[in-house]
């Protein structure tokens, strides 16, 4: 029972936001916004709805119950969902499941992007690990943690690529590398 409303919590929670993006995307094309890495897309939307699948078949197919590290596993995905909703709303209209940028647009550096470049896809890795070992789904989690960062690794270029073109997107961050925490460019003086 505890399986089906975390994994009924999950499913929401991404059509919701897919409205949010859609809703955004279009608030944002009719703004003068461009579309990038749309070839990609798909196979992001595939792997991330497989990741679903996947690990309700292996709770299922192999009887999985609740990890006994579920307090800690728990905690770390309630912690993820914060940062999500702190990225989020820290983009506001900007945000998007798809990689659209509006021309010469500020670049946002506020909640958690003062820290890092891509908070959410933090999250979202952290999520692909923590979620199936929850449940003790530990093909889940290894099959698709090494998917994730295969496309986390196609997306963030296409991503950091299209902003550079349209924005002052490498300045704003001084050139800082992904997942690196802008404070410690503080200490290095």
């Amino acid at each position: 029972m505890a399986f089906l409303i975390f994994i009924g919590f999950i499913i929401v929670q991404r059509l919701s936001e897919l409205a949010v993006a859609r809703r955004n995307e279009q608030w944002m094309k009719a703004k003068g916004a461009i579309e990038f890495g749309s070839g990609h897309y798909p196979f992001i939307v595939f792997v991330h709805t497989a990741f679903i699948l996947s690990t309700i078949f292996e709770v299922y197919y192999y009887n999985r119950g609740l990890s006994t590290f579920w307090p800690v596993l728990l905690a770390v995905f309630l912690l993820t969902q914060g940062i999500r909703v702190w990225a989020i709303s820290s983009l506001g209209p900007y945000w998007n499941t798809k990689i659209i940028v509006l021309p010469n647009a500020d670049i946002v550096k506020k909640g958690p992007y003062r820290f890092i470049k891509h908070p959410n896809y933090l999250v979202v890795a952290v999520e692909i690990i923590t979620i199936p070992l929850l449940f003790n789904a530990y093909i889940t989690a290894f099959i698709f943690t090494g998917l994730n960062l295969l496309i986390l690794g196609i997306r963030i270029q296409a991503e950091e690529q299209a902003l550079n073109e349209l924005t002052y997107y490498e300045a704003q961050f001084e050139g800082n590398s992904r997942f690196i925490p802008r404070l410690l460019k503080k200490y290095d003086k």
